[in-house]
């Protein structure tokens, strides 16, 4: 059944029928999916806020001035906008390093903590690169440690089992992801952003994201912003309630996603990690150079042609998603945890993922 009509049938969990419709590895009705780089009559240009990011702003971030970005909302989902890859050449790289290099060390929290002993898992790059470098394309070879990465948390660490933030379970923020975060908020109209919790996900071509709402922030005023890298998705945007059926779209790599307003508490699901369309092993966005002279400040750097062959040999079969949120208004504080030392508990291994069982592990003392 194509996915239009599943659409039109809605009923008991709409959102439910499509996400499987589109998980299936034979999907080959994508005809509904929008794709924002050849906008249809669904998709209209959003207003950005170009005189809240100087050009200086955006170069030290990695971005294009706000003057050339494009950004488009979608009828009946006010408080989403989505960004078509606004970065400068080469600057995604910065990103793809960090989040398989830098972001999964300690004192950061990810999947392998919870069947690994702390020493295994503390230097995953390391572990793996000379693995990946010289991996072949037979699915039967075993994975790197990073391959077997799902999922990294930073900030304040998100506890998957209460479903919530604590005040004792913190590390720093990466502060250039934090200053990425609030040049992205800021032309999008929300300026003082704080970017106080992050949730990095890893997906290989056979991972999907399950049906989900980020509620669990105190401060919904703010939005959540979402980053991809690599390969390409679909992404499901749908209702208040999971009976409403979404509207699929096409993530590639250095799109980005605001969710805010109306749009901050919709359900919404990853189903299905596609190659990217182009036909090649990467988007010809990453196999860009970066310039050689970065403007002061930057907080982009230059990765080593031997950093980048160990990125790019993953990126070949995966995509990686960077979201950030506000989890505090200003001033605000946690409420008080009775019974609890305010630890944050971690999830089952691919509790946010749906391509393994999920497993119940002792709590996370990091």
């Amino acid at each position: 059944m194509a996915a239009a009509a599943l659409t039109r049938e809605g009923g008991e969990d709409a959102f439910r029928r499509l996400f499987r419709f589109y998980r299936q590895r034979d999907a080959s009705d994508l005809r509904s999916v929008v794709d924002f780089s050849a906008p249809g009559a669904q998709v209209f240009r959003s207003q950005l806020s170009i005189s809240s990011v100087s050009d200086q702003d955006a170069y030290r971030a990695g971005l294009r001035p706000v003057s050339q970005w494009k950004a488009y909302g979608l009828s009946g989902y006010p408080g989403f906008i989505f960004i078509p890859n606004p970065f400068l050449p080469g600057c995604q790289r910065h990103w793809v390093k960090q989040c398989l290099k830098l972001y999964p060390e300690k004192p950061n929290v990810c999947n392998l903590d919870l069947h690994m002993a702390p020493e295994k898992t503390t230097d995953l790059w390391g572990q793996s690169k000379e693995q990946l470098r010289r991996k072949g394309s037979s699915k039967w070879e075993p994975r790197s440690l990073l391959e077997k990465l799902r999922w990294v948390t930073l900030g304040y660490h998100y506890n998957w089992d209460t479903k919530k933030y604590s005040a004792n379970h913190h590390t720093p923020f990466p502060s250039d992801l934090a200053f990425l975060s609030e040049q992205v908020a800021a032309a999008c109209g929300f300026r003082g952003f704080q970017a106080q919790a992050g949730i990095l996900n890893y997906y290989h071509f056979d991972s999907s994201l399950g049906i989900h709402v980020d509620e669990s922030e105190l401060d919904h005023s703010r939005p959540l912003l979402s980053f991809s890298f690599g390969q390409s998705s679909i992404f499901l945007l749908g209702g208040l309630k999971r009976e409403e059926a979404p509207t699929a779209m096409f993530m590639h790599s250095g799109d980005i996603m605001v969710m805010s307003g109306f749009s901050r508490l919709l359900y919404h699901a990853v189903p299905r990690v596609l190659p990217n369309p182009e036909g090649t092993a990467l988007p010809s966005c990453l196999n860009q150079a970066l310039s050689s002279d970065l403007p002061a400040g930057s907080v982009i750097e230059h990765s080593s042609d031997e950093d980048w062959q160990v990125c790019a040999k993953y990126l070949q079969s995966s995509r990686i998603n960077m979201t950030v949120r506000q989890v505090l208004a200003e001033g605000q504080k946690f409420p008080e945890e009775s019974g609890t030392n305010g630890k944050g508990q971690a999830p089952s291994e691919d509790s946010h993922h749906e391509n393994s069982k999920a497993k119940r592990h002792k709590p996370n003392t990091v």
